[in-house]
Formats: C-alpha cells, structure tokens, sequence
C-alpha cells in the first residue's frame, strides 16, 4: 500500500469516527451544562467551595470568577515549580528558574502549554501530575465554561443578564466531560504500549559500552488530557513523536482523533441548546471546508521533493518520524495548529516553506477550524456576530443574531476582541526582530537578506502567533529561553487568552439583557407544551416556558439567516478577509518570500 493510501485511509478513519460521536456526545455535552442535577462527587466539591449551584452570575462576576480561579492556579503552579527541589520525588531536580517557572505557570493556566524547557531535564514527575496535568484539566474546562456562557447569553430570553454558575460549569466540564473521555483514551494509548509508570527513569548501556539515562514516567494519562483538552504539553522534548507517548500508528490516530473530538462535538451542543441544529451544522461546516483546505496545502507542499535531502527521501520526510511518514504528520500538524493544542508528532520547523507558512495561516485564521476546547466555539460564534452585522448592512437587513440585536455595544466588543490577538502577534514580532540581542537567539538565522534570515523571522512571528493564540506549538529553530522571549511571550500568552475571554463575557452579557424582538415571526413546530402569548400589536411570540432542548427555531425574512449555505459561506469568507488583511504583509516578509526564492 502507498503511503498517499495509507494516509487517505487514516483521514477516513479520523472523519468516520468523528461522525459517529458526532450526535452522541455533542448531546450529552449540552446535556452536562444544561442539567438541574447534580453528581454527589460535585454536591461534595460545592460544600468544599461553599457554592451555590443554584445561583446564577451576570458577565462581570462570571469574569471576575474566571480571572481569580485562573490568578490562584497560576501562583500555585508558580510555587510548586519553584519548591520543586525541596518537594518528594523530585529525582534531583532544582527549583525552576524564575523566568521559567512564570512563562510555564502562565503557559499552563492559558491553556498554551508553551515549553522553553526540556521536560527530561526540568520538570518533575510530582511537578507534573499535581501541578502541570491539574491545569490540563482545569484550563480546559474554563474554555468550556466561557463558550457554554455564551450560548446562554444568546438563549437568555428573560433579560436578568444571567449566564450560569462558572463553579458549577467548571467542576461539570471536568468531572463529566474531560476525565471520562481522557480515561478512555489513556486505556486506549495503554494498550498499544504508551508508558504509565511512577518511576522517574532507568539507566541502560548503548550499543557502543555508553552508560545512559532513560526517563520514565505517567506518559499515558498526560498524553490523554493534553490531546482531549487541546493542552499540547509534553512530558517529553520530542512531545507525541516520542514511541514513549506515542508509540504507534493506531496510538497516532487516536491521539488526533482526541485533540479534535470536543472542539468539533462543541458545534451539535451548541445547535442543541440553541434549540436549532442547523446552526451547528453550518459552524461544522465552516471549520470543515477551512480545515480541508489547509490539509491540501499542506499534504501538498510536503509531498514535493524540493532540493537535495527532499529529492533523495522522495519527500519533505526531515523531521517526520518514518512510523508516520508524510501523510499521518501532515494530518496532525493542521490538527494541531487548527486546534489550540500544540502538540506535534513531527518538527514543525522542517517543513518546506509553503507548509510551514500554512501552519502559521492556520492559527492567524484565529485557529477556529475547529479552534480550542471552547475557545474554537466561541471564537467562530465573534465573527458570525461580525458575519450577521457586516452582512445585514450590506444587504439591508436588521443585524440580528438569533433573534437578539447586534448594536453598537455588540459590535464593539467584538471587534475588541478580533484585535487582541494581531496586535499581540504584529507587536510583540516587530520588537523582537528589532532588538539585536534576539537575532543570535534565531537558529536558522543568517545574513541580512538571505533565506536564513527570512526563516528566521518565520520562527519568530510563529512563535508570537502560537503565544497570542494559546496554541504551544514553534519552530524549534528559535531558542526562547531569554528573559525578552520568556516574558514577551508570557505577557502574549496571558493577554491573549483572557483578554478575548472577557471580550466573550461581556458580549454574552448584553445578549443576556435583551429579551427577543417581538415581531412577526415564522415559528417552527415548538411542541404541545409551549406556552403562548397576545401582545398589544397582535403579534405571536413563544413565551418564556420552551423545554430546553425543543426551543423555537424562528426564520424571519427580514433578518439574515445564520444558518444554511450563503451564510456558510459568508462567515468563510470573513473570517479569510479579516486574517488576510491583517497579516498578510507580515507573512509577505516571511514564509511567502521564502516560499518564492
């Protein structure tokens, strides 16, 4: 069988997989977040936090509950990274460096999992369990609850401004949802010989008499989350191409399967507490269509055989692990960078300039094909709202998004929000090329002018882009271990997650305080139970009694449908437009001119 075969026959399995999970766990997932029970585990956590499960939070104290659980976490990882030495099972490891310790206690709480270190060499086995796989966990989950805050801002037909409970939605997402499906996978990785174990290494002698030191460590269990959460940090240098991680063909189809399972399942759990399931299969198709196309460019541009180590491999096959070939790392590596995960199976900066310069593409799209846990949902949800305002205005019609009106407010937070992150990246490239202490830190770096220094200035603008957009992965080319590029980059990496998270509450509570427009409007078979009511201008309207997962579906002529094919379309091409005309000069001085020499 040829490796195009094979690689077309591992895409199938992916989609056919995806599809069968499609349905099921998109609905339990709505389920979760819409359920009035409780688990006794979470009844037990509430009397431990002293929660109300029952109370409901407006924006600004859901936000202000999602930045002080996030500032606890961040100082608490803090200080165990700086103990570390002093703490059991240490293995002999010092206390992390400063610098290092912020720039990973940041990368970890953003869900970034940025690493400036070697895992080997650094980071305990205590330090990872209890201190980096807990924000796999929780870092996730907080996408999770902000996208699920969100959608209730768009389904509050009360007007109150409530969004939910963030320590309720919080403990849900991750007793429900991520640690079932993270021991799922952790048994599946087990099976095909992924390391789980408690000790901190072995020692062997190489073939050539060489004493040498093999770390070992809870590989499986980390290796789930950090996929199912769309972490991305390894407990390895090499990450999931390391045959401790990731040991096999079947174990690397199921890791990409893991990183895209919630983000794409996301789309149906949005389509049923919406009460519509077309809005979420016009999303999936979006992420779809952009995600494909970036698979073609990309399989594409590494199949050719450019130059002399390509001609004689027969591909771009450098920095590709021969388990995988072109095919299965193409796949993840438009995964990974579509997704916030980060996590690689083969050497990002080893790909031809085309390749790699649709890697970086992919994640200044705004990576929302299918984007984070969480943050890929609401992300694509911000340009529909932009997609609704910019497309009513230029056809005429009432900007209105799913029956709540898209105003100046509305519009504004939105487009607060599209612009945190090219101003992060554009910024924080710009400064660093400029210092000359960090052009010694590029290591495919040459002189002015020539293809080195080009690429040079491609790790540098991937390496604010996967910051800004809490992605982890690089070009390993460029050392970051500077104090400019550790806090630089962790300054990107903190302001590019809560930024936009603010952005996102603050646009779902002013959906929350708009009751929805009581026009005329074409109401879809509702169910017997709903309730009816006469306003003074004899109009129709469902009343505020809609079984949560039967609510009305309204299409109004005299608003832009957000579902269907047209609009399918024009969020694609919002979405390519605004990237494009924010990047595109940028990326012109770096992968499309090495692209062309």
């Amino acid at each position: 069988m040829s490796e195009t075969s094979a690689g077309l026959l591992q895409l199938a399995l992916l989609i056919a997989v995806l599809a069968v999970l499609y349905v099921p766990l998109g609905d339990y997932m709505a389920r979760v977040y819409d359920s009035g029970r409780d688990l006794r585990v979470e009844r037990i956590l509430y009397r431990i936090g002293r929660i109300d499960p029952r109370g409901q939070q407006t924006w600004v104290r859901y936000a202000l509950a999602v930045l002080g659980f996030s500032v606890m976490s961040f100082l608490i990882l803090y200080a165990i990274q700086r103990l570390q030495g002093v703490l059991p099972w240490s293995d002999d490891k010092p206390g992390v460096d400063p610098s290092m310790a912020f720039n990973t206690a940041i990368s970890f709480v953003t869900n970034t999992n940025w690493q400036s270190y070697s895992p080997e060499a650094v980071m305990s086995n205590l330090t990872q369990m209890v201190g980096l796989t807990v924000q796999n966990f929780v870092s996730a989950a907080v996408g999770m609850a902000v996208a699920v805050a969100l959608i209730r801002g768009i389904m509050n037909r009360k007007g109150d401004g409530e969004l939910g409970n963030f320590w309720v939605d919080l403990i849900r997402g991750t007793v429900r949802i991520l640690l079932p499906l993270s021991f799922i996978v952790a048994v599946i990785l087990l099976t095909q010989g992924a390391i789980q174990s408690f000790r901190t290494g072995f020692d062997f002698v190489t073939l050539d008499g060489e004493q040498m030191r093999s770390m070992v460590g809870p590989f499986a269990s980390q290796e789930a989350i950090k996929e199912i959460g769309t972490n991305g940090g390894g407990t390895l240098s090499i990450n999931s191409a390391h045959p401790f991680s990731n040991p096999t063909p079947l174990s690397n189809i199921v890791e990409n399967i893991a990183l895209l399972i919630v983000p794409v399942c996301l789309t149906r759990t949005y389509g049923t507490l919406v009460g519509d399931r077309r809005q979420g299969l016009t999303l999936l198709g979006v992420m779809t269509a952009i995600w494909t196309a970036m698979l073609a460019i990309v399989w594409i541009a590494e199949s050719g055989a450019a130059g002399t180590a390509s001609s004689a491999a027969g591909a771009m096959m450098e920095g590709k692990e021969q388990r995988f070939g072109i095919p299965a790392s193409v796949l993840w590596a438009v995964s990974t960078t579509g997704t916030s995960t980060g996590a690689v199976n083969s050497m990002h900066d080893s790909y031809s300039a085309a390749g790699g310069g649709a890697l970086i593409w992919n994640m200044l799209l705004g990576e929302v094909a299918p984007g984070g846990v969480g943050a890929g949902l609401y992300g694509i949800l911000i340009m529909a709202v932009i997609t609704v305002f910019v497309g009513g205005l230029l056809v005429g019609r009432s900007p209105e998004f799913l029956g709540k009106k898209i105003g100046q407010n509305e519009i504004t937070v939105c487009a607060l929000y599209v612009l945190v992150m090219p101003a992060l990246v554009l910024a924080g490239t710009a400064i660093s090329v400029i210092l000359g202490s960090t052009t010694g830190f590029q290591g495919n770096s040459g002189d002015a002018g020539t293809p080195g220094s080009i690429h040079g200035f491609s790790e540098v603008i991937y390496a604010y882009t996967s910051a800004a957009n809490n992605n982890g992965s690089a070009f390993g080319g460029l050392t970051v271990t500077s104090d400019w590029f550790q806090t630089s980059l962790g300054i990107a990496m903190l302001l590019g997650r809560f930024l936009p998270i603010i952005f996102v509450l603050s646009l779902a509570g002013l959906l929350a305080r708009q009751k929805p427009r009581t026009r005329q409007a074409a109401v879809d078979d509702v169910g017997a139970d709903e309730d009816r009511q006469r306003v003074s201008d004899g109009t129709t309207v469902v009343a505020e009694r809609i079984p949560t997962l039967s609510r009305a579906r309204v299409d109004d002529p005299s608003t832009l449908p957000t579902h269907g094919l047209l609009f399918g379309a024009l969020l694609v091409g919002t979405i390519l437009l605004v990237a494009g005309l924010t990047f595109f000069p940028a990326m012109a001085l770096g992968p499309i001119a090495e692209a062309m020499l």
